[in-house]
């Protein structure tokens, strides 16, 4: 969602790179590129003003360090006032009942979902789906579905004719029964009254400790103008961004903290019932400047219990092509290359390089195709893998002798790195992980 954004701001900290001093002009100058590129990517011009504001006042009496250059103090700069921006730290609280509420097409009850898988696997809490939409053609039974193929309970003690209101009375007497109950209420095309008053309603018999906002990032301003209202109208006490993984500008996330006062609390990043996170302003920032973000990355790993499988293999001299196999196919868990890329730090100034070389999730399946092509003994000892052998190889799984050599090449240099970090002590990567888990 913030490669436009990011990108931008990326040229002008190039730009400033050979300046030997942070001097009036070349901050002034900073500032008005990074206005205009925030303005390009659709933030709210009020929130322009004062991020542009504060950015002035914090490098106007910046004195440049010797052993940092102009472009490392405006980039610690931006961004300490980017992260103020989307909001302060969101460590996970708990949650006991929620009542989600937005526009229609918003992806409110595909999130209601997300967040129950969410909470069930990340926070072993028992959830309860409660749909709340019986306006909206199926609405009842996406929701039901989606509820079972994640194996959480779903209230349907509710007969035909029964309205929203009377379904969340009946609901709520049961609640108690849930560590989390999540209600997913009806949305309309545009605000009107009807809806709000019928918010009002369910949010009085409900009585929810989090109302939650569930807006679409592609929405651009109109996002900040709908959160507005509901927050009027509702007093919401949190946002969810959805689509954050689609080709928005970004604005809007980064305008709806300061405009609502309201704090991001979850973003969907795809259409996988799993694609949720919780939103951490810290890690945004640090992806939007190139910075990595490499907790999160430890934290994919871990839900996805790669962690785990990471006990199976063997490091060091024992390291063959059945545990690099086992690596790839973790990588395939975590999102393949283009999920793993957007994690590392500096990966945005070698993305066109990466481009031209044809890097894509198709190399890990290719390289995996190739292990399989070979014979137990050949995966356990590489070193007979000769040039016949290679080339029987390259024929079973459809590919050239030459990407065959270049698996190899890269298995030689990545058991040269694990025996490497399994000489400082046995379990390295498993204490590593482990330490992220506490």
């Amino acid at each position: 969602m913030f490669d436009g954004l990011s990108k931008k701001l990326l040229s002008i900290f190039g730009n400033i790179r050979n300046k030997g001093v942070l001097t009036e002009d070349v901050i002034d100058s900073t500032i008005r590129e990074i206005r205009i590129s925030l303005l390009e990517a659709d933030v709210a011009l009020s929130v322009v003003k004062q991020f542009s504001q504060d950015l002035k006042e914090k490098l106007k009496d910046q004195a440049v360090i010797k052993s940092v250059t102009p472009e490392q103090t405006i980039i610690k700069i931006v961004y300490d006032e980017l992260v103020k921006l989307l909001g302060s730290s969101n460590e996970y609280y708990t949650y006991k009942s929620i009542m989600l509420v937005g526009l229609q097409g918003s992806g409110k009850t595909t999130t209601a979902a997300k967040l129950a898988n969410l909470f069930k696997t990340k926070f072993k809490n028992k959830c309860l789906l409660v749909p709340l939409d019986t306006y909206r053609p199926a609405a009842i039974t996406q929701l039901e579905q989606l509820a079972h193929s994640s194996n959480i309970d779903f209230f349907n003690d509710f007969n035909n004719n029964d309205d929203p209101l009377d379904i969340a009375t009946k609901a709520h007497s049961v609640a108690n029964n849930y560590d989390v109950v999540i209600y997913d209420t009806a949305g309309r095309l545009y605000v009107d009254d009807k809806l709000m008053k019928e918010l009002v309603e369910l949010k009085t018999i409900i009585n929810p400790k989090d109302i939650l906002l569930v807006l679409d990032s592609m929405m651009g301003q109109d996002a900040i103008n709908t959160a507005n209202t509901f927050n009027e109208q509702l007093n919401i006490s949190g946002l969810i961004l959805t689509r954050v993984d689609g080709d928005s500008r970004g604005g809007a996330a980064l305008s709806a903290k300061s405009v609502t006062n309201c704090q991001i609390k979850f973003i969907g990043t795809g259409e996988k019932i799993k694609d949720i996170e919780i939103f951490y302003p810290e890690r945004i920032a640090s992806r939007i400047l190139d910075k990595g973000d490499i907790i999160s990355l430890v934290e994919k790993a871990i839900d996805e219990n790669v962690a785990e499988d990471i006990s199976k293999v063997k490091f060091g001299k024992g390291f063959d092509l059945n545990s690099m196999e086992t690596y790839l196919l973790q990588m395939n868990k975590i999102g393949g290359l283009s999920g793993l890329m957007k994690f590392i730090p500096g990966i945005k100034r070698i993305q066109e390089q990466l481009k031209n070389n044809n890097i894509s999730d198709k190399v890990i399946s290719r390289q995996i195709a190739i292990i399989r092509s070979m014979t137990k003994k050949e995966r356990s000892n590489p070193k007979i893998l000769d040039a016949s052998r290679r080339k029987r190889i390259a024929g079973g799984c459809g590919q050239e002798v030459y990407d065959v050599n270049r698996l190899i090449q890269q298995y030689d240099n990545l058991k040269k790195i694990m025996t490497k970090m399994y000489e400082q002590g046995p379990g390295f990567m498993q204490n590593m992980f482990n330490n992220f888990k506490k």
